[in-house]
């Protein structure tokens, strides 16, 4: 094991608590909370450590998320508790899409490794009750979600409308839950929402789309674009939905081997080595610039190169490693898992939240857990034989 794993493995203990894993080692912000998302990635990364007491952290984290489960089925954001002064937030400008489709994505996942068909019985009616609210929120029953700005991990980009990462998290969460439950209706349902990414996501699709002339007018490039809305696409490569993309096996092999090389020579271009969040970064002559300013509640983060903007994520290159070993790329796997440790060890090991991919800088919050859960979660994949349910 290398020292970079070990210090990985140390920091999630140091982000454990008697509720679950903690976004941060530090009291930062909002960030000393259990997270649905964050949560759920340190979670995938305990059961691939195999260590038994991070894998009791995250079964704590995913009771804590369904204990405050709205009566309408929203799982928190982020719930704090601090001695008995529980605060539950279930999003800031808008509410958190994927904070559901995690949740979903963690319980099934801990029920597959721990072969435990009673955690999944357990847990039905909490996410029974989040497959009958993401229904609703097609809007227009065409099995598309609809996601609100600010309705995601990417709290503070441009995304909204029919965002692809949020599509592909879903199919992902009804596929987990499915080899369980062995639903037709669920089958069906995933069935049609993957037609769906099909023909509104892929160049050259024939059949009728949502949004057929602003369908017509996008250049489609050696990705999918990251979202669409009746304003039109939004055409920015999102590394994380197309890490997905790849994962849940999207596209011919034509399609997958054009993405696998425009993602692997964006990555190795950069200084850092890793995959940017989004590509490329908005700047204040572009049209979106308005959009991306004021989309903020508290202080403007998203220069081009930093956060959302053009900013390289530990968190999100784990789930680019995961696509590249999944298609049997393991000298690049190996390059990314290199690049993620040299991130996670800059300033002595402080596991920052993400980095400017210009001057390789470090932004956000230092001791950040889903950092260190990426190096974990792709170490045991790539070397260990873990394997996630997809």
């Amino acid at each position: 094991m290398s020292m970079a794993y070990d210090k990985s493995i140390e920091l999630l203990f140091n982000c454990s608590s008697d509720d679950g894993f903690l976004a941060s080692a530090q009291d930062i912000s909002n960030y000393k909370r259990v997270w649905a998302r964050d949560g759920v990635i340190c979670g995938l990364a305990a059961l691939a450590s195999g260590n038994d007491k991070l894998i009791e952290t995250f079964k704590k984290t995913l009771e804590t998320l369904a204990r405050h489960q709205h009566k309408i089925g929203t799982i928190p954001s982020n719930v704090s508790i601090q001695n008995s002064n529980v605060e539950v937030s279930y999003g800031g400008l808008a509410g958190r899409v994927d904070a559901i489709t995690w949740f979903v994505i963690g319980v099934s996942q801990y029920a597959y490794f721990n072969e435990d068909l009673s955690f999944i019985e357990k847990y039905k009616s909490n996410i029974e009750k989040c497959f009958t609210l993401l229904d609703a929120w097609e809007f227009n029953n065409k099995h598309l979600l609809y996601v609100p700005l600010s309705g995601n991990w990417a709290d503070e980009y441009i995304t909204d409308g029919y965002v692809l990462y949020d599509q592909l998290l879903r199919i992902w969460a009804l596929k987990s839950y499915n080899s369980f439950a062995k639903s037709d209706s669920i089958s069906n349902k995933i069935e049609n929402i993957t037609k769906q990414v099909q023909i509104n996501f892929f160049p050259n699709s024939k059949k009728e789309k949502f949004h057929e002339r602003a369908y017509k007018e996008i250049k489609f490039e050696n990705y999918l674009p990251c979202s669409f809305s009746p304003s039109g696409y939004k055409i920015q490569f999102d590394a994380f939905a197309n890490s997905l993309a790849l994962l849940l096996n999207f596209g011919d092999k034509d399609f997958q081997d054009k993405l696998l090389n425009f993602t692997f020579n964006l990555a190795s271009e950069t200084k850092l080595g890793l995959l940017p969040a989004f590509w490329p970064p908005i700047t204040e002559n572009d049209e979106n610039w308005s959009l991306l300013k004021n989309n903020c509640k508290y202080e403007f983060r998203n220069y081009p190169n930093e956060f959302h903007n053009g900013g390289s994520w530990a968190m999100v290159n784990g789930f680019f490693g995961l696509a590249l070993f999944s298609k049997n790329k393991l000298n690049q796997t190996d390059f990314i898992l290199e690049k993620i440790h040299n991130a996670n060890q800059m300033s002595n090991f402080s596991f920052y939240e993400n980095f400017n991919t210009d001057t390789r800088e470090p932004n956000g919050v230092p001791y950040c857990a889903w950092s260190a859960a990426a190096g974990i979660l792709l170490h045991q994949t790539r070397h260990n034989n873990f394997k996630i349910l997809v």
